[in-house]
């Protein structure tokens, strides 16, 4: 397992070395508190990096997973038709 792949562009934590590596990304996940480890964020971006060091899924997919786990990933809205108001008809004369 190539666990030694790195990242086209090294991820930022907020505290600590950047995460440069699929090794680093494992160790960092494990470094989580358990609780946080739980969180359905932190355990996609953990399948996200196995995969990736598996050859099973793109390395792409473990970046982004861990920037969204790291960064707070927020649920999209619900998409709600825009009140759109045309107006009334004029008329041609």
């Amino acid at each position: 397992m190539p666990w030694s792949r790195a990242f086209d562009d090294p991820i930022k934590p907020p505290k600590g070395r950047p995460i440069v590596t699929l090794k680093d990304a494992a160790a960092y996940i494990l470094k989580l508190p358990k609780s946080a480890q739980q969180s359905p964020e932190w355990q996609a971006a953990g399948e996200a990096v196995i995969m990736a060091a598996e050859d099973r899924g793109p390395l792409m997919h473990a970046h982004v997973g861990m920037m969204l786990a790291l960064h707070g990933a927020k649920p999209i809205p619900e998409a709600r038709p825009a009140k759109t108001h045309w107006g009334r008809r004029k008329l041609l004369v």
